[in-house]
């Protein structure tokens, strides 16, 4: 698949900054060209957090779409608990702040390396 590598890393924490083991991740996005795939489901998957509330997810940089600024889908889920849904976004990019449900606090920690991209996420959710 066309486009620069990415590599998230990253963990799920209570508030009290217990793992979150077996915590389920639900990713999707856009393409580089920022087009999703709704018939290949490309660039759509999960994946559980192991035992010490870690993940890590290889995908590639999406693009923007109108009227977005380029982000990731995710939805975390503790076992038997509740859905957060949510989007990950992209430091220095100039559509952040004309996209309307744009948050700061949602901005992976990203850095250039050798084989593209890498990414640090940490999901705190408001379980026991």
């Amino acid at each position: 698949m066309s486009g620069t590598r990415l590599v998230i890393t990253g963990h799920v924490f209570t508030q009290s900054c217990t793992p979150v083991a077996g915590a389920l991740l639900d990713f999707w996005q856009a393409n580089n060209a920022g087009v999703y795939d709704n018939s290949g489901y490309r660039l759509r998957g999960h994946q559980f957090t192991d035992p010490m509330g870690a993940y890590s997810l290889e995908t590639i940089v999406p693009g923007e779409y109108p009227g977005r600024t380029a982000h990731i889908h995710v939805k975390v889920r503790a076992p038997e608990k509740p859905v957060l849904t949510t989007q990950l976004y992209f430091p220095g990019e100039g559509r952040n702040q004309q996209d309307s449900i744009f948050n700061a606090a949602l901005l992976m920690d990203v850095h250039d390396i050798s084989a593209g991209k890498a990414a640090t996420f940490t999901f705190v959710l408001d379980v026991p």
